[in-house]
């Protein structure tokens, strides 16, 4: 795995008004390398993408495509994560004020010494509190 995506990124990947270069490189990143991502990832894509269908900025069948390409991306979710969830994830979103959801994505980059890929500032400035690299 090359690198702990966060949900931002792929969601700017099929949200069409939230594409912007830097999440296409690192799709091309992604493609040929991987990532890794906490349990919490896919219930956070999930639930903005039934809030867009709800809300009507996108359609059905544009759900569907969408949930149906980022399931064959080649994305890792760190199971192992549920073991720090308690100790490790609650308290570094206490130490670095953020929330326990920001914080499982930082402890995973943490416990893998890998970057985080994240298109959130508050995320970013969190990561560089915790001196982790991002991309």
């Amino acid at each position: 795995m090359s690198f702990v995506l966060d949900s931002s990124v792929a969601l700017a990947w099929v949200l069409p008004d939230e594409g912007n270069p830097y999440a296409d490189e690192l799709l091309e990143r992604l493609i040929t390398e991987g990532a890794l991502v906490p349990p919490i990832w896919p219930l956070e894509i999930g639930n903005v993408l039934l809030l867009a269908l709800r809300r009507g900025r996108i359609r059905q069948e544009e759900f569907e495509a969408m949930v149906e390409r980022l399931a064959r991306l080649p994305i890792e979710v760190d199971i192992e994560a549920t073991d720090h969830a308690l100790a490790g994830v609650l308290l570094l979103a206490a130490q670095l004020g953020r929330t326990t959801y920001d914080a499982a994505y930082l402890d995973l980059a943490q416990r893998r010494n890998l970057p985080l890929a994240t298109l959130d500032k508050r995320l970013r400035t969190a990561c560089d509190a915790a001196k982790l690299e991002v991309l």
